[in-house]
């Protein structure tokens, strides 16, 4: 079997064509294993994973954790705002603290871009990044692509368009990096002041108008407003934001194809999307959360392989 052309998932920027291809087949295996009436497969018995999260994750945190133990791994979880880290303790002293226990593989969520790779130079153990500030959040575009994959037959050629944060949205950048390397057309929306001055470099258009977006595209993947990092306001109002770039029924409706709609999660109903349409039998967000554990079990299985 053909293996990985890296050691650690840094971030898609790392990957090449055919390294996406072997996780995606892998994905493939691992989602008719966790659809079994027996979900676990012993492949990783002998692996202990630890899970460090530096900062507050949900579904991502929750998809690793399935995913380790699917395959039989044994995991640690770590949470930041309960440790040493509080009293001072650097990254590197709180990893190798954890990798003496004889931890193999760290999955890793930080708010530094970059920690990442930091970590990778420092540290005996094969490194997942499971975001790190507004640089790359690798799994969820490898999952978005997949699931882009599921329901259009390929990803070469399609149109699509990602709305909302540009700006603050390391899923924005590592979905660039994804789709391009893949062969899709990729369009970037939302208001002048989310979308990175120099996004074009990256081999992508950028529009203003939502409508005009959402009539170019196959796919539009919604992003939210990430308040969370920001330090000043980039628009007036959420109401006029909601107006201008969100999505709701009527304007779906009003389109003349289906176009398929995605989110990388958490929604916020009513601000970049509507309950209707998130719910409507054109997104696929489910389908998204369902593939994000089929993805991690075949990116963790990979890179494991290589440790052996």
């Amino acid at each position: 079997m053909s293996e990985l052309s890296v050691n650690h998932l840094l971030g898609i920027k790392y990957l090449d064509k055919k390294d996406i291809g072997l996780i995606f087949e892998t994905a493939d295996h691992f989602k008719e294993v966790i659809n079994r009436s027996i979900k676990k497969v012993p492949t990783l018995r002998d692996t202990t994973i630890a899970n460090i999260f530096f900062e507050n994750s949900t579904r991502t945190k929750l998809s690793f954790e399935l995913a380790e133990k699917r395959l039989s791994a044994d995991v640690i979880n770590f949470s930041a705002s309960q440790s040493s880290v509080k009293k001072g303790e650097t990254l590197i002293d709180t990893v190798n603290n954890i990798l003496s226990m004889k931890v193999d593989m760290v999955v890793m969520r930080h708010p530094n871009p970059g920690a990442g790779i930091f970590l990778s130079k420092h540290v005996n153990a094969s490194i997942i990044n499971a975001g790190d500030g507004a640089h790359e959040h690798p799994t969820q575009a490898l999952l978005d692509s997949y699931s882009i994959r599921e329901k259009l037959g390929n990803v070469g050629g399609k149109n699509v368009v990602i709305v909302g944060d540009i700006l603050h949205s390391r899923v924005a950048l590592s979905n660039i990096f994804a789709l391009k390397l893949q062969g899709a057309n990729v369009k970037v929306c939302g208001p002048r002041t989310l979308i990175p001055k120099h996004i074009e470099s990256l081999g992508v258009t950028v529009e203003t108008n939502l409508r005009k977006a959402l009539e170019w595209c196959d796919v539009a993947n919604m992003l939210r407003v990430q308040n969370e990092r920001m330090d000043i306001s980039y628009f007036p109002t959420t109401r006029e934001y909601t107006q201008q770039f969100g999505i709701n029924k009527k304007l779906l409706n009003s389109l003349d194809k289906e176009i398929v709609i995605m989110h990388p999660g958490p929604i916020n109903r009513g601000v970049e999307i509507t309950s209707d349409v998130a719910d409507s039998n054109q997104s696929i967000i489910l389908e998204q959360v369902e593939n994000g554990v089929a993805i991690r079990m075949a990116v963790i299985y990979l890179l494991a392989s290589k440790i052996k």
